[in-house]
């Protein structure tokens, strides 16, 4: 780390604090040659997690897809301010487990399991999205395993 007044290499750490749920850190330093302060912050590389279609294809894993797809289902619904936590379990679930890879089934499943928690309309909304539903009867059957 170098200092942005001096250029030097030569710092320590006078504050440290986790600043969010993505394990950001945010370092308060000093130079130890000019003595002045500044701030870092602090993040892990993000690795490359892919998607295994249905296709077999793989796709890189894009938080924004998800996230529209919960939001859709949550629309108008109480637990709309939730979408990005339960992205964050899902993500701290695949980095848990050291996938660099992932169905997208799994993901699917994952996700219905979440929202089965946090609104039982919101997922009935997202699985018949999910599932394809085509006859109300679908939709009947998904109700009775709630």
């Amino acid at each position: 780390m170098k200092c942005p007044f001096c250029q030097s290499s030569l710092s320590k750490v006078v504050d440290k604090r986790s600043v969010d749920s993505r394990g950001e850190i945010r370092r308060r330093r000093e130079c130890l040659k000019c003595e002045k302060r500044f701030t870092t912050y602090e993040s892990c590389a993000a690795v490359e997690i892919l998607v295994i279609k249905k296709d077999g294809r793989r796709e890189p894993y894009v938080r924004e897809k998800l996230e529209v797809g919960l939001i859709k289902a949550l629309e108008k619904r109480p637990g709309i301010d939730k979408v990005s936590r339960v992205l964050d379990r899902i993500e701290g679930r695949i980095r848990t487990k050291g996938l660099s890879e992932i169905p997208s089934q799994t993901l699917g499943k994952w996700l219905l399991a979440e929202l089965k928690r946090l609104d039982p309309i919101a997922y009935l909304r997202f699985v018949s999205v999910y599932r394809t539903f085509s006859d109300p009867k679908d939709f009947k059957r998904e109700l009775e395993t709630l």
